[in-house]
């Protein structure tokens, strides 16, 4: 069954995912500026650049911390529960906290495929607390 904790744990993710996304795509404005005369020092300058960038750098350690509760979480979960309601939770906080930072969002057509979203995230819930409820009816009945 579906403990309170995986679930906490997959909004966990999609928070730190989600709500991360807006801030690193800010955090890495500039960057298309910064040029070098070859690909290597190239890379190297960019990474530079985003390591030194504070608007840049706390919200990617605050994403990566999000990998580390996923990776966790993944020991614990069913990968069919799992994948599609962190996934499908990230677009979700992506899209608001984009919205709070005065990003377009697409609109009424972006708020049905949320409901839509949400939706489907509840279903996938729902069917994994029952196939696991079921599944222990079947093993505790004795077979003739």
């Amino acid at each position: 069954m579906v403990t309170v904790v995986e679930v906490l744990s997959l909004v966990l993710v999609s928070l730190l995912w989600g709500c991360t996304n807006p801030f690193l795509k800010k955090g890495s404005e500039g960057i298309e500026n910064v040029t070098e005369s070859n690909r290597v020092s190239q890379l190297l300058a960019e990474i530079k650049f985003l390591l030194l960038n504070m608007k840049y750098l706390v919200p990617f350690l605050l994403n990566q911390s999000g990998s580390l509760v996923y990776f966790y979480t993944l020991s614990t979960t069913d990968l069919s529960l799992a994948v599609p309601v962190a996934n499908s939770l990230t677009f979700l906080c992506t899209l608001l906290t984009g919205k709070l930072l005065g990003e377009e969002v697409g609109g009424k057509r972006a708020v049905v495929g949320m409901f839509l979203t949400m939706a489907g995230i509840t279903l996938c819930v729902i069917s994994s607390v029952e196939g696991k409820h079921t599944d222990r009816q079947n093993v505790s009945q004795p077979q003739v």
